[in-house]
Order: C-alpha cells, then sequence, then structure tokens
C-alpha cells in the first residue's frame, strides 16, 4: 500500500517529517527516490535572491534533507538511494543557469555519497533525463516542440514510463554493483 505525505522539502522539519511519517507507516525504508523537482526559464542576470534560493532549496537542499534524515533507517541492512538529476546538470543549459546548477550538484552530491555509503551496503545512483514528456515541459507550444523533437536524434520526448524502469533496475539485484553514477537517458541528445 502507500501513503501520502504532505511536506515541503526546502524544510528540514518538513524532509524529516516525511521520512518519521514513513517509517511510522511501513517500520523501515529501503529505497529513496529523490524526485522534487521545479525549473524557471531565464536570463541568470535577470534572477531574483528568490529564484535562487528557491530552486536551490527544492532540487539540491530538499534531496540532501530526505537522504540525511532516511539513512539512518538504512544502515543496518543497506538501501538504494536514486536521485533524478538532469542531462542540464552535466552540460548546463543557456538560461537554465539556476537549474544547471542545481542538478550539477545533485550529481557530485550522487557521487560523494554513494563513495561514503558503499560500505554501508548503500548504493547512490542518479538518472539524468533528458526532455521528458512532463507537465515541467508544458508551456511549450506545439512549433516549440515539434522543433525541439527534432533536435532529439530519437525525435521525440521520453516517456516517464522508461525513467521508472531505470530507477526499478537500480533498485534490484540487477544491479548490485553500480553505484556512484549519473545515467543519462535522453534520446541521444548529449
Amino acid at each position: 500500500y502507500a501513503i501520502k505525505v504532505k511536506e515541503n522539502v526546502k524544510s528540514f522539519e518538513g524532509a524529516k517529517n516525511i521520512i518519521d511519517k514513513t517509517i511510522e507507516s511501513f517500520g523501515s525504508i529501503d529505497i529513496i527516490v529523490n524526485n522534487a523537482g521545479i525549473s524557471k526559464i531565464g536570463l541568470f542576470m535577470d534572477s531574483t535572491k528568490e529564484d535562487i534560493d528557491n530552486i536551490l532549496d527544492v532540487n539540491l537542499k530538499g534531496a540532501m534533507y530526505i537522504t540525511k534524515h532516511g539513512l539512518p533507517h538504512m544502515l543496518n541492512k543497506g538501501g538504494n538511494i536514486i536521485n533524478i538529476s538532469s542531462m542540464w546538470g552535466e552540460v548546463g543549459a543557456s538560461c537554465e543557469v539556476l537549474y544547471s546548477s542545481s542538478k550539477g550538484g545533485l550529481n557530485l552530491f550522487t557521487k560523494a555519497l554513494a563513495k561514503e555509503m558503499a560500505p554501508s551496503n548503500i548504493r547512490v545512483n542518479a538518472i539524468a533525463p533528458g526532455v521528458i514528456d512532463t507537465e515541467m515541459n508544458s508551456f511549450l507550444d506545439d512549433d516549440e516542440r515539434r522543433e525541439l523533437e527534432e533536435e532529439i536524434p530519437m525525435g521525440r520526448f521520453g516517456k516517464t514510463s522508461e525513467i521508472a524502469k531505470c530507477v526499478v533496475f537500480l533498485c534490484t539485484d540487477d544491479s548490485p554493483y553500480l553505484t556512484g553514477q549519473i545515467i543519462r537517458i535522453d534520446g541521444g541528445l548529449i
């Protein structure tokens, strides 16, 4: 079964509450998927302090907060942490400097934490999606969408199910030696 907990991952206490309610309901945590993410398109020089704080707080610090509170519950038995990053976290994107920076930080958090937690049998990986057909890209009009699809070698946006299948793979015994990796799923765009 599943439970629904509404909290703000930008809040250290909110993240702790998510983990606490999970432990209350299920007794343990085996998998953490840090998937909260926001974006804002525009020139970096036009960014406000609120823009900078908001994107870093959700995309980077939110994952750190959830992971920090969840790790103690994995220490004695192992587990998997999957961070949902972005291809822009690897190469950066013009007009998405804040988003790219937050995801680049998430990638380094993934790699460093993987080394730290490997002796405890906790694997930490990230998935770096390309353009995926989600609400985050719903602002594109038909012409913009078509132009972007033409840039992608596979000729289409990715599906959320394709990302989900990789998450499942990373959390199974099919990938027991895989940790500290950023797996890009971008249809060949980068």
